[in-house]
């Protein structure tokens, strides 16, 4: 790592001088709530299980998080959904009609929502026809204000994983954030990029309970990163943004975490059994792409033909057609064994 590195130089101004908001109950942390009567939040007394502020650093779904990804509470944080912890990096960082970032589509459609939100100038790069980073022309886009690069691995919506060299050199020659989205890791054989947080300090890692835990519902992103760069977040973050039902859910689901491994053997497998049926059996798909996620990218005859077609038979998949590098492209999502049989019966009767 270069070292010119420096998150203090990364921070915006006005975010540096921040006071945090103190909520009621960051005040009386660490002193046992037993016995305690709560007069402080003005709160409805009425006990009905949620009439009471959530915990604002959600202590127990964390220790959960740690003791499954085996990586420090401090270096966690959460949000309302991943799409929350993508606006508190983008406000953190990057100062608006100043700054700009680094998106390689075709890649997940937020980075840019969030870039134009915010005012920041979002720099394209296509990935190449292999789908993997243009590692020369990413950094011959970088500048001075440059804070952010958005890397997705497995990608959305092409479902492999990048490079692990070609990551480590942006890693290493960028000295802004190195965003790495992942959502669908726990599908992918590759091994993610936990453990690489104390060697890249300009590491950030999203990932999120939607996927292979099953929790889309309840919105619950995760953060992975260094203590100062939790410490920023956490310090703009509203104070109650993970709500009571929502930290219970994940408790649960996370005290099952043998559940979500067998669910996730399962999906791998029909995966694989699915990207079997459409390569063999279906004439008008022209090819069906490596995935290390719970989906898969098909190139067809004629994407919205086959699309509206796969409507008429009950079967909702994604048109990706309008995506850079994706023409004629559906992605379907990995269902379990009587949706995709669904799906191949269907594919097989359109003409």
């Amino acid at each position: 790592m270069k070292s010119t590195f420096n998150i203090n130089n990364l921070v915006r101004q006005n975010i540096k001088n921040i006071t945090p908001y103190s909520s009621a109950r960051d005040e009386y942390k660490d002193i046992s709530t037993d016995q305690m009567i709560f007069l402080d939040a003005n709160e409805n007394p009425f006990e009905n299980g949620v009439n009471r502020y959530p915990d604002p650093q959600q202590i127990s779904v964390k220790k959960n998080i740690s003791k499954c990804k085996n990586i420090d509470e401090k270096n966690i944080l959460l949000g309302n959904g991943s799409d929350e912890v993508l606006d508190l990096i983008f406000r953190a960082f990057c100062e608006p009609k100043e700054d700009n970032v680094i998106t390689l589509p075709p890649t997940y459609g937020m980075y840019s929502v969030l870039a134009n939100i915010n005012n920041i100038e979002n720099r394209k790069i296509l990935l190449d026809e292999e789908f993997q980073p243009k590692i020369e022309k990413i950094l011959s886009a970088i500048d001075t204000h440059t804070k952010i690069l958005f890397l997705c691995s497995p990608n959305n919506p092409t479902g492999n994983c990048f490079s692990e060299d070609k990551v480590i050199k942006l890693l290493k020659k960028f000295n802004g954030l190195v965003v790495i989205d992942e959502a669908y890791i726990d599908f992918s054989e590759q091994e993610g990029w936990l453990k690489k947080i104390k060697k890249f300090p300009n590491l950030i890692i999203t990932q999120t309970l939607s996927k292979a835990y099953g929790l889309a519902g309840i919105r619950l992103g995760v953060c992975y990163a260094s203590k100062e760069i939790i410490k920023i977040l956490n310090n703009i973050k509203p104070p109650y943004n993970v709500n009571e039902l929502t930290q219970q859910k994940a408790v649960e689901r996370l005290h099952n975490y043998e559940d979500v491994r067998n669910e996730i053997s399962q999906l791998i497998s029909e995966r694989k059994r699915l990207k079997y049926e459409l390569e063999c059996c279906v004439s008008y798909i022209e090819k069906v792409y490596p995935s290390e996620g719970n989906f898969l990218l098909i190139k067809v005859d004629d994407a919205n033909k086959r699309y509206n077609q796969l409507l008429e038979y009950g079967v909702v998949v994604r048109n990706r057609s309008t995506q850079p590098l994706c023409k004629n492209c559906l992605r379907i999502s990995v269902g379990i064994l009587e949706e995709n049989l669904k799906l191949i019966r269907a594919l097989k009767a359109i003409q």
